[in-house]
């Protein structure tokens, strides 16, 4: 299964950022219950102030664990994280026009009339999906191997 299908999968039960961090959780010896404990503040666009889309919040998370920083490392090693980082920022600006969660859903999820376009509108699935199957696409193209 690829892990943008096992993000999805995990989209059934938990935010956008818990399903992208899990589907990489395995590959940098987390267990689930600690990638859903790590990334569970940044669903909602990171506790529902719907900043930071939790699907790029979940890939960036991967993505640090995928440069296996450690104590002692150089200031060289954390700019080229920065500079990933950056470029899947930038790369998924242009394919979404934003990485705001709240410009990327069109509405405002705190306020009642938000919540009802929400979900009438089912953009969990329409939009929420679509944005975590795209993060995890791109952060392959980002993650270090």
């Amino acid at each position: 299964m690829s892990k943008s299908d096992a993000a999805e999968k995990n989209f059934v039960n938990y935010n956008c950022a818990q399903s992208v961090l899990t589907a990489y959780a395995e590959d940098y010896n987390l267990s689930k219950d600690q990638a859903l404990s790590m990334s569970v503040a940044f669903g909602g666009g990171i506790g529902r102030l719907q900043e930071t889309c939790g699907a790029v919040t979940g890939a960036l998370m991967a993505l640090g664990l995928s440069s296996n920083f450690k104590e002692g490392d150089t200031r060289d090693k954390i700019n080229k994280v920065y500079d990933e980082a950056g470029k899947f920022i930038d790369d998924f600006i242009k394919e979404n026009g934003t990485i705001k969660c709240r410009d990327l859903l069109g509405c405002d999820l705190k306020s009642e009339e938000g919540h009802k376009y929400f979900v009438e509108n089912k953009l969990r699935e329409k939009k929420c999906q679509a944005y975590i199957r795209f993060a995890c696409e791109l952060l392959e193209k980002y993650r270090f191997k």
